[in-house]
C-alpha cells in the first residue's frame, strides 16, 4: 500500500480473486452465478455491475436479473425457482434492499440454501451461526480478511462494531467474538455514541448513515472500517467522514474502494465453494 492509512480494497480484492480464477480453472464445467434486482435503485446497479465484471474475470457465467419495481412476491419466488432449475447454478443472490411492498423473509427462504452465497436465508444464517458451514457472509468476511491483512497483533484490542444489520454488525460480531476479541456493540437504541467510541482500538461501521463517525470520535491510532454505503450527490458514500477520520486513524478503509471490492472477492469465493460441493461433470 502506498499510504499505509488508506486501505486499498482493491489490491487485496485481486489476490482473492486471483486464487479464486485459479480453482475454477480446474473445475470440469463453467459454473453459473445469479444476481437479481428487483427495481432501480442505483447503489444496488452498480454493485451488481460491480459483481458481474468479477464473476466473468474469474470464469463463472454470469446471469443479471432485472425486475420492475412493481414486481410482486409471487412473482419474484417464482423467477427464483425457475433460475434455481440450471443445474450449473452456484450461486444466486437478491440484490437488497428489496422494494418495502414485497415480503423478504418468504423471498430469500425461496433461495435454496445450497445456493445462497450471500448466506443470508434462515437455513443458510442458522447454519453460519451454530458454526456448521464453511459460508461466511461476504461483507463480514471482507472485513475480517482485511483485518487480517493489517500488520498488527488484533488479540488484545477492543473493538466496537456500530450497527447490528443482517449483512454486515451481526455477523462480524459473531466472527470476532469467535476469535476470542473483546468486542462491544452499537445499534439504533445507543444513546450518544460519541461517549463509547474513543475506547476503541477498532471501529466497523455498517449502518448506511452517512457522516455517523468523524474525527473527533476516534481515538488516535484506531483502525476505522467503513462497511456503510449509502447514495449522496450521485455518489457512493460510507458512514465515516472520511476527511476528518483520516489523520486520526491509524488505519481506514475509504467508501468506495475499501470493503466494496473484498465483500465480491469473498462473494464469489462462496460461489467457489458452492460449485466445488456440485462437482458436475459433463
Amino acid at each position: 500500500m502506498e499510504n499505509k492509512m488508506i486501505i486499498d480494497g482493491k489490491q487485496i480484492a485481486e489476490k482473492i480473486l486471483d486464487d479464486v480464477a485459479s480453482k475454477v480453472k480446474a473445475l470440469s464445467y463453467k459454473p453459473l452465478f445469479c444476481d437479481i434486482l428487483v427495481g432501480d435503485d442505483q447503489v444496488s446497479a452498480s454493485y451488481v455491475r460491480l459483481k458481474g465484471l468479477a464473476a466473468e474475470r474469474v470464469g463463472f457465467a454470469f446471469d443479471f436479473v432485472h425486475m420492475p419495481t412493481n414486481t410482486s412476491t409471487e412473482e419474484l419466488v417464482e423467477k427464483i425457482a425457475t433460475l434455481q432449475n440450471e443445474p450449473t447454478l452456484a450461486g444466486l443472490i437478491v440484490q437488497l434492499p428489496l422494494p418495502d411492498h414485497l415480503d423478504l423473509d418468504e423471498v430469500l427462504n425461496a433461495i435454496d440454501p445450497e445456493v445462497d452465497v450471500d448466506c443470508i436465508g434462515t437455513e443458510s444464517n442458522t447454519a453460519f451461526y451454530q458454526d456448521k458451514t464453511a459460508m461466511i457472509p461476504p461483507t463480514a468476511g471482507a472485513i475480517l480478511y482485511i483485518l487480517d491483512t493489517l500488520p498488527e497483533d488484533l488479540s488484545s484490542k477492543r473493538v466496537l462494531v456500530i450497527g447490528q444489520g443482517e449483512l454486515v454488525g451481526k455477523p462480524i460480531t459473531h466472527l470476532l467474538k469467535k476469535r476470542g476479541l473483546q468486542v462491544t456493540i452499537a445499534d439504533r437504541s445507543t444513546e450518544n455514541l460519541a461517549s463509547i467510541t474513543p475506547h476503541a482500538d477498532i471501529i466497523i461501521c455498517g449502518t448506511g448513515q452517512p457522516g455517523l463517525l468523524y474525527g473527533s470520535m476516534v481515538k488516535q491510532g484506531a483502525i476505522v472500517i467503513d462497511a456503510g454505503t449509502a447514495e449522496s450527490g450521485g455518489g457512493i458514500v460510507g458512514d465515516v467522514e472520511f476527511e476528518s477520520v483520516l489523520p486520526v486513524a491509524s488505519y481506514i478503509s475509504p467508501v468506495p474502494g475499501g470493503v466494496g471490492p473484498v465483500t465480491v472477492a469473498k462473494l464469489l469465493e462462496n460461489v467457489y465453494l458452492t460449485a466445488k460441493a456440485k462437482n458436475i461433470h459433463p
